[in-house]
């Protein structure tokens, strides 16, 4: 058995090319106890990934020149070595960008054999989903009647705030890039509002759309968007920080965003700002995550749009076109058919 992989070829410098990766097909080794041998059915495409190609110090270490490209992936159990998993199991884990993988990931899990849409282990009830819950409630604390302004509004994570923002009682606004992004988000997803941030009058446009300033805000952009946001904050908002993803290829705008421009604006208004990783909550919080989320599935209050790519040999190029905001949902590759699904 051939396995066909996508590994990092050279370190980007700004954005990413396609020179930076390169798709090669290796043979299978055999496993070694405590091992499995997947086969890969999704993968997750997610900005966080941008970061782990530079060779610099991060909350987690980078991918090295020659290895698999790291991410987020659904597959069936082919053979095992390791108790507790075995042939058809369907599972999610961290087995990144390829077609096979035989791993001992501490993180892969086991799903319902005949989950009817796998996918969504990498979305609202996988990481995004759980990066959502946790965000916004833990660190949001929205309270009813206030309003929240969720940044990458119809992207993995940001779709799924403005909906809880909802379900909780506040008046969501969203900001996304097109007309057609934004009518997604008001018209399926339930937000308010949804401001385009590359209209010339989105700064007023979004201060018309939160006449009573903005008590939370969900930060996954930065750049020009959170320069908008900072003059419309209430005192004591709260800003769960979760992505800057403007600036993960380099600011390379004519005016990026100083710190002179950001930290008055929190000390002025008491303003509680926190970066998080949600994997640093995962033990404590994710078994309410779950309850919520299958519960407002269940019910019908919960709705997701994914991106698909077919082909593992298009992942680069997905990506890429992620970072340019040219997705439209949750962005997953589907790397092969589902043959034991029944």
């Amino acid at each position: 058995m051939n396995n066909q992989r996508v590994v990092l070829a050279s370190r980007p410098r700004g954005a990413p090319s396609l020179d930076n990766f390169r798709v090669e097909s290796v043979p299978v080794r055999d496993l070694k106890d405590g091992e499995v041998l997947i086969k890969n059915l999704y993968l997750s495409l997610d900005p966080y990934m941008r970061m782990r190609m530079n060779d610099a110090s991060s909350y987690a270490d980078p991918v090295q020149i020659g290895e698999v490209m790291f991410g987020g992936t659904v597959g069936r159990v082919l053979a095992s070595r390791r108790p507790g998993f075995s042939e058809g199991d369907l599972v999610t884990g961290y087995t990144g960008w390829q077609s096979l993988a035989v791993t001992d990931d501490p993180t892969l899990a086991r799903l319902p054999r005949n989950m009817a849409q796998p996918s969504l282990a990498l979305s609202l009830v996988g990481m995004p989903g759980f990066t959502a819950h946790y965000g916004l409630l833990n660190l949001g604390k929205p309270r009813p009647g206030e309003t929240v302004v969720v940044g990458a509004a119809t992207g993995a994570v940001g779709s799924v705030v403005g909906q809880i923002a909802k379900l909780k009682g506040c008046r969501a606004i969203g900001i996304a890039g097109g007309a057609e992004k934004c009518a997604y988000a008001v018209n399926e997803l339930g937000f308010d509002a949804c401001l385009d941030h590359g209209s010339p009058s989105f700064s007023s446009d979004l201060a018309a759309a939160c006449p009573k300033g903005i008590d939370v805000y969900f930060e996954n952009v930065g750049g020009d968007v959170l320069r908008a946001v900072l003059p419309l904050l209430n005192d004591f908002a709260r800003m769960p920080l979760c992505g800057l993803i403007a600036w993960y290829n380099g600011d390379r705008s004519a005016k990026p965003v100083l710190a002179a421009e950001v930290l008055p604006a929190l000390l002025v208004k008491r303003v509680q700002m926190q970066g998080f990783v949600i994997i640093d909550q995962y033990l404590e919080h994710h078994d309410g995550f779950l309850k919520d989320m299958q519960g407002w599935l269940a019910a019908g209050k919960m709705k997701v749009r994914e991106d698909v790519v077919e082909g593992i040999e298009n992942a680069p190029a997905a990506f890429i076109g992620l970072l340019e905001g040219k997705n439209f949902g949750k962005l997953v590759v589907r790397v092969a058919q589902d043959d034991n699904s029944d």
